[in-house]
């Protein structure tokens, strides 16, 4: 089995996320991609979401689609989540599996900082989205696939809704109405 791993902090998940997996999906012929929330990012501020909340957020936007399946591993385990504990406890799950790590060349360009980022190279293949904004500064064997350059960003959607302005269509509808009942990322 061929399975992609998409981590990362998914505050909130937007379309970029969705359409960045079906491509990767479709270009590598792989049979599911796990959406993994950090519970705390290693190398990003923490947000005043909780990792339930993005969590529930990525089940809503892959909700019906076969391919994709939300892991709360991250999350359960607590504390910093660092991506090679996350590959490791996988592969045990996933004995016969073949792991693919997907990761935008803007998070690829920070590999050295990635903890145990040599044997996290041997255990799974990296997927590395080229985004026009951050060139590939990085030489090594990775797949490098050209993907759909949406410029959407969770920062991005974070800051219009802090205006009051409207999120429509950067995120699932159903992900729109969870962020509008729990009023997430007003304040």
């Amino acid at each position: 089995m061929k399975i992609g791993i998409l981590g990362g902090t998914f505050n909130p998940v937007h379309i970029g996320h969705l359409i960045l997996v079906q491509e990767v999906q479709q270009k590598l012929g792989l049979d599911k991609i796990f959406f993994i929330p950090t519970n705390i990012p290693p190398h990003k501020e923490s947000y005043n979401v909780s990792a339930s909340h993005r969590f529930n957020m990525v089940k809503l936007a892959i909700k019906g689609d076969e391919r994709f399946e939300a892991l709360d591993l991250e999350i359960k385990r607590g504390g910093i989540s660092y991506t090679i504990d996350t590959v490791r406890k996988l592969k045990v799950k996933y004995l016969r599996s073949k792991f693919y790590l997907i990761v935008g060349s803007d998070l690829a360009n920070d590999f050295p900082t990635w903890r145990y980022f040599a044997g996290l190279r041997k255990a799974v293949k990296i997927v590395v989205a080229k985004r026009r904004a951050y060139p590939l500064k990085i030489k090594d064997k990775f797949i490098k696939l050209d993907i759909v350059q949406m410029g959407i960003s969770s920062s991005h959607i974070r800051g219009l809704i802090k205006k009051g302005l409207s999120i429509n269509y950067f995120v699932p509808g159903n992900v729109l109405k969870y962020i509008e009942k729990y009023k997430l990322y007003k304040k």
